[in-house]
């Protein structure tokens, strides 16, 4: 789904350039993401993660702080507690036009930003840090010694990923003066952790002392080969969906459940979020579909024919399992794997059409346990009886109709 413009006013009155990420049907929460120091929200990692919160029915607000990006303001006149100030903002402007978050994500200095900032978004019950500091003066390591250069100028310019940003002796004034320990100790919200233990940026030892400050229900997640920004695609992925599926413990069955229909009626939408992408919901399921980079897609999900072939594992090895049961049958374990592929009718033996090419789908069933030859071949002719197999070898009408 495109971004739609969400520009909010600070507490000094300047506009600050936010865009927000919303599902294609009624968002179940709302997410408020602090991306990384002297990044913005268009960084690669903002907007993947917000791509996979959205496929899954999170909506997602992520803007520039103060003097970043689009904003408006002076960086050099900006602290830590004014980014601090800017998320309250970004919050109190969800409140007001749509709902306040329920989730506060935040990125390397951004998630340190969250952690101060929570306790003033009464109605966030979940906080997310990546790669996040556990002291914000994590960023005069980024200074090079030049403390001494500030106290005469009181100001410094530095160069951070190619950008020159002015610091100024207010800014590190500020950063002293935070004591993040004692507003992790008193949270009371779930909170995840993610970081990487070979990030060498922010190390893995901040994500320690952040766990342990905090009180539970608390969790860390580790992003093996992971690198700070999260340049990968998989990682920045993977944190989304792991974020949705512990934040559902922790959020009202109300903001992640809306009116669900009745039936078991499969509604695919596209996302407009690339060529091909997909949102698949089924009740209260969602699921991603898209093709590969090399055609086109994003690979941000399964193909429809990867769909088809795990419909087809999953209906072989159910209804194997519930045979198994029914006899009694030692069957510790199915797993099924499957390929599709088209081959020449005239290579079918056993197939009618002589001409063309054919569809044809390789099946293998692993059965572990204890199972003698005669049950074994009993359960792989139980397995072309799946109703999922007979319907794609029987004769079916699909029906098409347009709604208006």
């Amino acid at each position: 789904m495109p971004s739609e413009r969400f520009d909010f006013s600070n507490a000094k009155g300047e506009r600050l350039a936010a865009l927000l990420d919303c599902p294609i049907e009624q968002p179940r929460a709302y997410a408020l993401f602090a991306h990384c120091f002297t990044c913005g929200k268009d960084i690669h990692a903002a907007k993947r993660i917000a791509d996979a919160l959205t496929a899954l029915g999170i909506a997602v607000l992520r803007f520039d702080f103060t003097g970043l990006g689009s904003s408006e303001g002076e960086f050099a006149n900006t602290n830590f507690s004014s980014n601090v100030a800017d998320l309250v903002a970004a919050a109190d402007a969800l409140r007001r036009t749509r709902r306040a978050p329920a989730i506060l994500i935040g990125h390397s200095l951004g998630g340190a930003a969250v952690l101060a900032a929570a306790a003033d978004v009464p109605e966030a019950r979940a906080v997310v840090t990546i790669n996040a500091p556990c002291d914000p003066a994590h960023v005069v390591g980024l200074l090079k010694n030049r403390g001494g250069e500030i106290d005469a100028t009181g100001e410094i310019e530095v160069t951070l990923s190619g950008r020159s940003f002015r610091i100024s002796r207010n800014f590190l004034d500020d950063i002293g003066q935070q004591k993040l320990r004692d507003r992790i100790g008193a949270l009371h919200k779930a909170l995840l952790v993610f970081h990487s233990p070979t990030d060498n940026i922010v190390g893995i030892e901040n994500a320690s002392y952040i766990f342990t400050a905090a009180r539970h229900p608390k969790s860390f997640v580790s992003l093996d080969g992971a690198d700070h920004l999260l340049s990968r695609r998989s990682d920045a992925t993977y944190v989304g969906n792991v974020i949705r599926a512990w934040a559902e413990r922790y959020l009202d069955v109300t903001e992640l459940a809306p009116d669900l229909p009745n039936d078991a009626e499969v509604i695919v939408r596209e996302t407009r979020n690339g060529r091909f992408q997909q949102e698949i919901t089924v009740g209260r399921h969602r699921l991603v579909a898209d093709e590969p980079v090399e055609v086109g897609g994003l690979d941000s999900g399964l193909g429809p024919y990867d769909l088809v072939l795990a419909g087809l594992g999953a209906c072989t090895s159910m209804t194997l399992r519930l045979y198994a049961e029914r006899k009694a049958l030692s069957l510790d374990r199915v797993t099924v794997r499957l390929a599709h592929s088209r081959i020449h009718a005239v290579d079918c033996e056993n197939c009618e059409t002589k001409e063309g090419m054919l569809d044809r789908i390789d099946r293998s069933i692993t059965l572990a346990g204890d199972l003698d030859e005669e049950q074994r071949k009993r359960l792989l002719e139980i397995a072309d009886k799946c109703p999922v197999h007979r319907m794609l070898t029987s004769e079916i009408d699909i029906r098409t109709v347009e709604e208006r």
